[in-house]
C-alpha cells in the first residue's frame, strides 16, 4: 500500500517543475498519467547527450534528463490541439482528482481545458498551473525559465564569488527555481486534497516560478526586509554566520588544491573547532568569541583560519573535526557522492527493469515512509506506452473507438 494509493492525476506538463511535482507525487502512490504530444512527447526526452544506452552499448531515444524526472507514471499520448484530443482530455478529468498543466497563461482556456470549464465536469478536481510569473500580475503572460527567473528573482545576485574578488553573477549548478516550485506544487495539491476530501470542492492551485524564487531567498529575504541593506555575494561563505565556508587545506598527495567545507554552527561549535586547530586563543578573544562578533570582524578572522588550515590535510581535518563533533565535510564530484558509503546505505540509487535496459539504475527518492514506502515498480515510461491500457481502463474505450482516434492521429 502507498500513501496516495487511489488518487488519480492527469499530467500535462513538460519539461521539469510539472514533471517533478508528478513524479513526487507519482513516488507516493498516485496513478500519475503523463499526456504527452505524439510523436514527440515531453521536450526533454531529446534533451542528451547522454541517452540511455540499451543492453547492445546503443544509444536510444531516452535522455537521462527526461529518465530523471518521470519515474512512476504512465504515458498516454494525445494532440491536445485537435477537438477530439481536447473531448479525450475532458472525458479522462471525470474519472481524475489532481489535474497538473504549465502552458502559458489562456492557453488552457483556448483548448477548453481551463479550470472553469473542468471544474463543471468534476467540481472535486484540484487543478494546479504552474507558469513563471502566476496567473495574475504586469508579467503574467510572459514565458518563464529557470535561468531568467534565478535571475530576476535575486538568487544569482546572492550566489559567486565577491565582486571583490572579481566575481559576478552566477546561477545554482540545478535549476533549483523549477524544482522548488515543483515541490511547493506538491504541497500544495496535498493540501487541495484533503481539503477537496473534507469538503467536496476542489480548487486552483497557481503556481510560479517567481514567487517560489522570491520565497526560497528565506534568510537573505528577510535580512534584507528587516535591515535594509542589499546583500551580495559573498562565494562559499555565509552571509550570517562565522567560520561557515570552504577553506584550502594542504595539498592532496598527488600535490593538487584540495579543500573542505567548515560549518560552525554555534559559539560552542566554534571553541571546539579552536581546540582541534590549536588555536584556543581565538576561542576566547572578545573579538571572535561571539557569532555576532565573528561576523562583524569576518575580514580579521578568516585570514587567520586560511593560514592554519593550509597545515593539515582533508582527510587529518575531517577526522579530527568529525571526533569533535564540528560540522563539516567533504566536496564531493558525482562519482564520489554515487560512490558513497552512507548514500549506498540509504538506497540513493534505485535499480529499474526499463523496456530498452535491465537494471537502469537512477536517483531515488528521498522520502522514507515506514509503513506506505515510495513506489519503485514504473520505470520512466517511453513515448505513448500505456495510451491503450489507460483507455481500456478507465474510459472503458474499444477496439473500434482506439483505432478511430488513431487514424486522426489523436493519440
Amino acid at each position: 500500500m502507498n500513501s496516495l494509493d487511489g488518487i488519480r492525476i492527469l499530467d500535462l506538463s513538460r519539461v521539469l517543475a510539472g514533471p517533478w511535482c508528478t513524479q513526487t507525487l507519482a513516488d507516493l502512490g498516485a496513478d500519475v498519467i503523463k499526456i504527452e504530444r505524439p510523436g514527440t512527447g515531453d521536450d526533454t526526452r531529446t534533451w542528451g547527450p547522454p541517452f540511455l544506452q540499451d543492453s547492445a552499448g546503443a544509444d536510444t531515444a531516452e535522455a537521462a534528463y527526461y529518465l530523471g524526472t518521470n519515474r512512476n507514471k504512465r504515458s498516454l499520448t494525445c494532440d491536445i490541439a485537435k477537438p477530439e484530443g481536447q473531448a479525450l482530455i475532458r472525458a479522462l478529468v471525470a474519472h481524475c482528482d489532481v489535474f497538473v498543466e504549465n502552458f502559458k497563461v489562456g492557453d488552457m482556456a483556448r483548448y477548453g481545458l481551463d479550470y472553469a470549464s473542468l471544474k463543471a465536469i468534476n467540481p472535486r478536481l484540484v487543478y494546479c498551473s504552474v507558469t513563471g510569473f502566476g496567473q495574475t500580475g504586469p508579467y503574467a503572460e510572459r514565458a518563464g525559465y529557470d535561468y531568467a527567473i534565478q535571475g530576476m528573482g535575486g538568487l544569482m545576485s546572492v550566489t559567486g564569488e565577491r565582486d571583490d574578488l572579481g566575481g559576478g553573477p552566477q546561477k545554482v549548478g540545478v535549476a533549483v527555481s523549477d524544482l522548488m516550485t515543483g515541490m511547493y506544487a506538491t504541497v500544495a495539491i496535498l493540501a487541495a486534497l484533503r481539503h477537496a476530501e473534507k469538503t467536496g470542492e476542489g480548487q486552483q492551485v497557481d503556481m510560479a516560478l517567481l514567487d517560489t524564487q522570491v520565497a526560497m531567498l528565506a534568510n537573505l529575504g528577510a535580512n534584507y526586509l528587516v535591515s535594509g541593506k542589499v546583500p551580495g555575494r559573498a562565494g562559499n561563505a555565509h552571509q550570517n554566520i562565522v567560520p561557515y565556508q570552504v577553506f584550502e587545506v594542504a595539498p592532496a598527495a598527488d600535490g593538487t588544491k584540495d579543500h573542505l567545507i567548515l560549518a560552525v554552527g554555534n559559539d560552542s561549535q566554534y571553541a571546539k573547532f579552536c581546540t582541534v586547530a590549536n588555536i584556543p586563543e581565538l576561542a576566547t578573544n572578545p573579538l571572535f568569541a561571539r557569532n555576532r562578533d565573528r561576523v562583524l570582524n569576518r575580514a580579521q578572522l578568516v585570514p587567520i583560519l586560511e593560514t592554519v588550515m593550509k597545515t593539515r590535510s582533508k582527510a587529518d581535518w575531517l577526522a579530527a573535526l568529525e571526533a569533535a563533533k564540528v560540522p563539516c565535510g567533504a566536496i564531493n564530484n558525482l562519482a564520489e557522492v554515487f560512490d558513497d558509503p552512507q548514500i549506498d546505505a540509504r538506497h540513493m540509487i534505485t535499480q529499474w527493469q526499463h523496456p530498452l535496459k535491465n537494471h537502469l539504475r537512477l536517483v531515488s527518492s528521498p522520502i522514507k515512509l515506514s509503513v506506505t514506502p515510495v513506489r519503485t515498480d514504473l520505470p520512466p515510461p517511453m513515448l505513448g506506452q500505456h495510451t491503450e491500457e489507460v483507455l481500456r481502463s478507465v474510459l472503458s474505450y474499444s477496439d473500434a473507438q482506439l483505432s478511430d482516434l488513431k487514424h486522426k492521429e489523436v493519440i
